[in-house]
């Protein structure tokens, strides 16, 4: 990403507006899960928790967002987010993530994100949808005890499809890492989106001929994986769009990555899937997250 940082004709890297903080942590509170700590700088922000999951009210849901319509060169965005000891918390976003044209820099988002012993935690944001010429890195790093259980998901689009653009972006890389608390790596997933070079976006480990790439993990003790790749498997084979399914490393979970061209196919399918994780994990269904 070194040879994409320049002097943008627009507010530069460390302005003010240009750097989002965004800490959160969580802590169980007599028979409920609490956010007990936040710290907020623009453009990143929440909503206060809600608990709207009327199968579990002691789980609050917390859409993170931002003030901008999206993200624009020279952006440093870092969450950073703690969930102690016994938490249940689902994180989502407000809407999907706008990768605006960037012309003389790039833009970044790191989110570190830690599961203590036997917390429950559900990152799903929407997805991803880089414009024309868009430079974009992502890091998300999870520690997650072994005890803990994690599910976690990203939606990667091809583009602004309704303006026909596929792949117009520059770059867009992604690195997922999911860890022990001592370091030892459970899943690694690194992409890499560079159009200029053949294959790198349309080839078969990425989007193939499809438009939308979506991938969900759960790292549990709370089911064997291969029970866990199972109930995924099942889900999946009722909701039309391409998939595959695999077991994690040393018995952790499992994971799939599910591929379409129609938004709201591969968004229903996503949805299915985390249905299936809950159902077989926790023993409650998904809750219907109204967002506008």
């Amino acid at each position: 990403m070194l040879e994409l940082t320049g002097t943008p004709d627009t507010l530069a890297a460390g302005r003010p507006g240009k750097v989002g903080l965004l800490e959160l942590g969580y802590a169980r509170v007599g028979d409920r899960s609490e956010l007990v700590h936040r710290y907020q700088k623009s453009p990143l922000q929440i909503m206060r928790p809600l608990y709207v999951d009327p199968r579990r009210p002691d789980l609050p849901v917390t859409y993170l967002m931002s003030t901008g319509g999206g993200i624009v060169q020279a952006d440093r965005n870092r969450v950073d987010i703690e969930c102690g000891p016994g938490t249940a918390v689902h994180l989502t976003t407000q809407a999907a993530t706008k990768l605006h044209r960037m012309e003389f820099d790039h833009a970044t988002q790191v989110v570190h994100l830690t599961a203590a012993a036997h917390a429950y935690v559900e990152y799903l944001p929407d997805p991803l949808i880089p414009y024309r010429d868009a430079r974009f890195y992502q890091q998300t790093r999870v520690t997650a005890d072994p005890t803990a259980t994690v599910v976690l998901g990203e939606t990667i689009a091809a583009g602004r499809l309704a303006r026909g653009e596929r792949h117009a972006y520059r770059l867009l890389f992604s690195d997922l890492e999911i860890m022990r608390p001592d370091g030892e790596p459970v899943v690694v997933d690194t992409v890499r989106l560079d159009p200029r070079e053949p294959g790198s976006v349309t080839g078969p480990a990425v989007f193939g001929g499809h438009d939308l790439m979506a991938t969900l993990y759960a790292v549990t003790p709370l089911a064997p994986a291969a029970r866990v790749a199972d109930a995924l498997h099942e889900a999946l084979l009722t909701t039309g769009p391409a998939f595959g399914v695999s077991v994690l490393p040393d018995d952790c979970g499992a994971w799939a990555r599910i591929m379409g061209s129609d938004p709201p196919a591969v968004t229903r399918a996503l949805r299915t899937a985390w249905n299936a994780l809950r159902e077989l994990l926790i023993g409650v269904p998904a809750p219907d997250l109204r967002k506008t």
